[in-house]
């Protein structure tokens, strides 16, 4: 069945942005009907995000050089 598209506005790309995968995946589903080349952008937008966070993450988490397996805590 093929639905007939309608443009939709460019403020949807700002919920990959701020959430990132799900953000992605909730646009996708939202504009999968009326927009499906803005809901595929979105998708890919959120993954792209999701990524450069993991990237982010491992260089900061390397980057910190008195992060022992001990911290230092007796219990």
């Amino acid at each position: 069945m093929s639905y007939p598209e309608k443009q939709r506005s460019n403020a949807w790309f700002l919920l990959p942005i701020f959430v990132g995968l799900i953000g992605g995946i909730i646009a996708f589903f939202i504009l999968r009907k009326d927009d499906p080349r803005k809901a595929r952008y979105c998708l890919y937008l959120g993954l792209i995000m999701m990524a450069i966070g993991i990237v982010l993450n491992i260089t900061l988490a390397a980057s910190i050089p008195g992060l022992d397996s001990g911290f230092d805590v007796n219990v």
